[in-house]
């Protein structure tokens, strides 16, 4: 029983460690892309590495109860990586 609750508080933390990472990523991103500053774009660029890494993580991990989580966390990746991306050309 310690076991479960151990695996479900630990799931939890990882989505929640996504959805951080996916925050930071936003903020970075929109900080950068007003900026244009090279160095701030190249940040922004690790920090939605390091989200897409987490989420592939936790899509690994996956329950089933976290797919609509999942869904959202992986269009406002997408969403990131474009607005970068634009910002870059």
């Amino acid at each position: 029983m310690a076991n479960e609750n151990h695996q479900m508080h630990t799931g939890y933390n990882d989505l929640m460690q996504v959805q951080v990472s996916i925050e930071t990523a936003e903020k970075m991103v929109g900080s950068a892309t007003m900026s244009m500053d090279p160095e701030s774009l190249d940040h922004a660029e690790r920090a939605i590495g390091n989200a897409r890494t987490l989420l592939s993580e936790a899509n690994q991990n996956s329950t089933g109860l976290d797919t609509n989580f999942l869904q959202n966390a992986e269009q406002s990746l997408l969403r990131c990586e474009h607005q970068l991306e634009e910002a870059r050309k």
